[in-house]
């Protein structure tokens, strides 16, 4: 191993890396290596690769030969830089910073100013001639090595820098004089010798291996671990260490330091888009510290940087493809470009840029199919506030992330996943968000800061979470012990309600009603593309014609699954069914049928209309008859209360309540989703289906003469065994076939089943010669291949992803190793049968996008999901082509 090289150098002279090693170098020092490689001005610097975070985190220590390999990577950079690191009259200074293969803003950890002592900062103050710069450098280098190497709360730096802020009258960091600045780093070293029991160590070495190993131990912070577990980064990447000497924008007023994109990334316009921040370093301007000034500025304080500096993103832009997210640093009017990485960006901004770049030849439509997240089409659709809504508007921020969000005010992120818990919508309101809040800002529907910029870590962590944000709101006030804001006059207290706007920046007092946007041309045209490239279809779960017509507006190619039972639980409907399922007699069942026959033509109709000659799958009758029913302790407490008034006018009341409990009672079950529900009443009350198959076949008939053609797919529900289908097979056919010859009409019609049981999976070849389609009922096959009650699981599923026991709540996120093997011996099986077997999936499994592309990856012909998750399993099936295009080609 120790001949195995762990460390990769990158500057003018000599760079060893490129933009194609990032599972190695990590995308930031890949990146830095393909910039330096360009001739664009990096501070030279070497790359630690992951395999070394890996083995560090497996074992506890280094790798052979890596200690051997950074001293020889410092040998260079002193070279290069002509200065020593760990010299005292002028020291070579570094930063120390994380780098994983994929962007992860703000989740790990970074320390810069590495190499100072208490001798060489003196030495630094005399060879610059600028004492409040050395020391100014210093206690930085302080405050981030106790926070990020010892473990110290950042909040205890802070406190001293605002008390001694307080002490000397001024409101800005950058008022501090060098002998304030000198106090604060004697007051820092006080805080680590009482917080650690040891002094500040002033070995540069030693301060240089230290950080290097918080850096990797950073990988397995908390916030880190949630940020990957939601963006579903692997856990075993592990994180490369960039070491780069230090420029400081930190000189004085011709210094200074910034962040910037290419294109704009709330809403993707070609234009350039940043924030900077004079006399300052890096994390002042992601840190939210200080509100930073808009990049354009720059171009009248410093017009040749300025121009600089656009040369180089826009050539960066066209080297990479894509809109690129940059840092840099001036330090004393000469430009140094610290990092550069595709840019996080809105669901919006992503659509619009990769429409836009294929629009100016810069990328072909393949690539811009897959440059959005399906599920960022999800976020296009998110709120926005109704324009005829009256509110009133208490204060204007920053418009940091669009969309629109109501919720009651919080001030923690620890209080706002307590309610996310218990289903409450709430906006986190802080003075400034870390890194810690993440959790607290997924949970929230939106974010509010009093200070930060466009590119802090609230509107960048926002904006990739597709979360409305309103950032550096400065009329605000917030007292976190008293639990308030206030604004002018205004008191808001923890748990009252406000309203953000993240696209205009303003904050509404109370709740403001939202609507949600239609579907963009730049939409329309990804997902025209989109349909240009799939092979599988995608239909909607839609049970009104209202649905339907949304999904058909969504781009869906039929409905797969069509929920009778929700047709029953209208008011002028569910008095029926009871009536249907208290009768005593088949007779008297028939009787209440007959007045839902009507009822049920009518909703078919509107559907098939509504469908247009798509094909439209109905599923008869599922749920068990209790659900019609009041429940039972609802209907004991009724009957205690009119027992207890003891009026004769109720004596006829109670009898008829008392026979509704005693049939309630007798359709009671201890496990209903494994009782008598699906096929099984179809078998043992075959009048309910009867009717229904009567009802889709007349409204079929009657489309049929308005010149629409039908061709309805009835879904037999909850077949375990090949006999159950047949059995209902048999009065489904003659119910059809007594209609057609009762309307004299000719009309195609197919018969199938949902596979959503092991056993139905496992004998699909048996099932298939009787089932015409098969629909995978993905919800009900997890629940019963897991043996977890859907509605029971929430309990401890959190638990089992929190704990990584799974990877995923299953009832989201498609199980492949288990649930979807079964799927596929259930496809194997029945096309073994049955090759023209037509298959899809109907559960919610058919709009997420990793289990739509397995769905096309197992053979399946269509996807079949709610409305608004059309254009998402649009993008994704076409994606799924895509990659398997990619493999390949590899």
């Amino acid at each position: 191993m120790a001949d195995r090289k762990f460390v990769y150098f990158f500057g003018k002279e000599e760079t060893e890396g490129k933009n194609s090693m990032k599972d190695l170098l990590g995308g930031k020092g890949a990146n830095l290596a393909e910039m330096a490689n360009l001739g664009i001005p990096v501070p030279p610097g070497f790359t630690i690769t992951t395999e070394v975070c890996v083995l560090y985190l497996e074992n506890g220590s280094y790798p052979d030969g890596i200690l051997d390999q950074i001293d020889a990577a410092i040998e260079k950079l002193e070279k290069v830089n002509g200065k020593k690191f760990g010299d005292l009259k002028d020291p070579l200074l570094l930063s120390v910073r994380s780098g994983a293969r994929v962007s992860m803003p703000g989740m790990m950890d970074t320390v810069l100013n590495l190499g100072l002592n208490d001798v060489s900062v003196e030495g630094l103050a005399k060879k610059t001639g600028n004492e409040r710069f050395a020391y100014d450098s210093y206690r930085r280098f302080l405050m981030m090595f106790g926070d990020v190497v010892l473990d110290i709360k950042h909040e205890y730096f802070e406190s001293a820098i605002e008390a001694k802020k307080n002490e000397l009258g001024v409101r800005q960091d950058t008022q501090l004089n060098a002998g304030a600045l000198k106090q604060l780093a004697k007051t820092f070293k006080e805080i680590i010798k009482k917080k650690t029991g040891s002094e500040f160590p002033q070995d540069p070495r030693k301060q240089l291996q230290m950080s290097i190993e918080a850096v990797f131990n950073s990988w397995n912070n908390q916030r880190a671990i949630r940020y990957r577990k939601l963006n579903n980064i692997p856990m075993d990447w592990g994180t490369a260490v960039n070491v780069q000497t230090m420029v400081y924008g930190n000189m004085g007023e011709t210094s200074g330091t910034g962040v910037a994109f290419t294109r704009d990334p709330g809403t993707g316009k070609k234009e350039f888009f940043g924030e900077y921040l004079m006399n300052a370093q890096g994390e002042d301007v992601v840190a939210g510290i200080r509100t930073p000034l808009t990049i354009t500025t720059l171009a009248q304080k410093m017009p040749g940087a300025y121009s600089q500096l656009v040369d180089i993103c826009q050539k960066l832009e066209n080297h990479f493809k894509d809109m690129q997210d940059i840092e840099f640093t001036i330090e004393e009017g000469k430009l140094y470009m610290l990092q550069t990485r595709n840019g996080k960006r809105t669901a919006a901004a992503a659509l619009n840029i990769a429409v836009d770049m294929v629009t100016e030849g810069l990328i072909d439509k393949k690539t811009a199919l897959m440059r959005v997240r399906p599920e960022q089409i999800d976020q296009l659709l998110h709120p926005t506030i109704d324009s005829s809504a009256k509110y009133e508007v208490i204060a204007t921020g920053l418009p940091a992330s669009p969309g629109a969000a109501v919720g009651k005010v919080v001030f923690t992120a620890e209080h706002a996943e307590e309610m996310a818990a218990l289903n409450k919508k709430v906006i986190l309101v802080r003075a400034e968000t870390s890194p810690e809040d993440i959790g607290g800002m997924d949970a929230a529907q939106g974010i509010l800061t009093v200070r930060g910029g466009m590119t802090s870590h609230a509107a960048v962590v926002a904006r990739g979470m597709g979360k409305p944000c309103v950032a550096g709101c400065g009329a605000i006030s917030i007292d976190i012990h008293e639990k308030v804001f206030t604004v002018n006059d205004l008191h808001i207290k923890e748990g009252e309600y406000i309203s953000i706007d993240g696209a205009t920046g303003c904050v509404i007092l109370g709740k403001v009603s939202l609507i949600t946007p239609g579907v963009s041309e730049e939409l329309k045209t990804l997902l025209f593309w989109a349909d240009e490239v799939r092979k599988m279809n995608v239909r909607t779960n839609a049970d009104t014609p209202h649905d339907a017509a949304v999904a058909r507006d969504f781009g869906a190619e039929g409905i797969g699954l069509c929920r009778t039972e929700h047709m029953f639980f209208g008011d002028d409907r569910i008095p029926v069914v009871r009536e249907m399922i208290l009768a005593e007699d088949e007779y008297s069942r028939k009787e209440a049928l007959n007045k839902l026959l009507p009822m049920q033509r009518e909703d078919f109709i509107g559907i098939f209309r509504a469908m247009q000659g798509y094909p439209v799958t109905i599923r008869l009758l599922d749920p068990p008859l209790h659900e019609f029913l009041p429940k039972q302790e609802e209907l004991a407490e009724k009957f205690r209360l009119l027992e207890a008034e003891m009026l004769a006018s109720n004596a006829d009341e109670l009898i008829g309540l008392k026979i509704i409990m005693e049939r309630v009672e007798s359709l009671t079950e201890i496990n209903p989703m494994l009782g008598h529900r699906g096929c099984r009443l179809g078998i043992t009350y075959p009048e309910i289906y009867d009717m229904q198959v009567q009802a889709i076949v007349e409204a079929a008939c009657q489309l049929k003469a308005e010149g629409i053609d039908v061709v309805p797919e009835i879904m037999i529900p909850l077949i375990c065994h090949v006999n159950e289908l047949k059995a209902v097979k048999k009065h489904v056919i003659n119910v059809i076939e007594s209609v057609l010859a009762e309307k004299k009409v000719k009309m195609d019609y197919l018969i199938g089943t949902m596979i959503e049981l092991p056993r139905a999976a496992l004998t699909a070849d048996q099932i298939a010669r009787e089932a015409e389609f098969f629909s995978f009922g993905t919800n009900d096959l997890t629940q019963t291949t897991f043996g977890f009650s859907r509605d029971d699981a929430g309990k401890f599923l959190p638990c089992y992803v929190a704990d990584s026991i799974l990877g995923n709540d299953p009832f989201a996120v498609l199980d492949q190793e288990g649930v979807g093997e079964l799927v596929k011996i259930g496809i194997e099986k029945g096309r073994s049968t049955r090759p023209d077997l037509k298959i899809g999936i109907c559960g919610e499994h058919g709009g997420e996008p990793s289990s739509v592309k397995f769905g096309y990856r197992a053979g399946l012909d269509y996807v079949s999901c709610s409305p608004f998750r059309v254009p998402i399993a649009r993008l994704a099936a076409a994606q799924a082509v895509l990659e398997d295009e990619g493999k390949s080609l590899q």
